[in-house]
């Protein structure tokens, strides 16, 4: 299996759900819940599941789960 890193900066109480790659490759991700019990968080995963088409369980967040800036590590198959 391989694994992918990703650096996120992450946008809570935004008007809509979205995840785009930024041109210096790290990501931004607007989410509408706010980052209050890991709701933010949940979203985030779900997110990124649904944008790059991989299983939830595949998505890891490994730095960064009470900050902005996270590190998201993703299992390839």
């Amino acid at each position: 299996m391989k694994e992918e890193t990703l650096q996120i900066k992450v946008k809570p109480n935004s008007k809509t759900s979205e995840l785009e790659q930024l041109a210096d490759g790290t990501w931004k991700a607007c989410i509408k819940s706010p980052p209050v019990d890991g709701k933010a968080n949940q979203e985030l995963i779900s997110l990124i599941s649904k944008t790059l088409k991989c299983p939830k369980r595949a998505i890891c967040i490994k730095v960064g789960t009470a900050g902005r800036m996270k590190i998201v590590k993703i299992q390839v198959s």
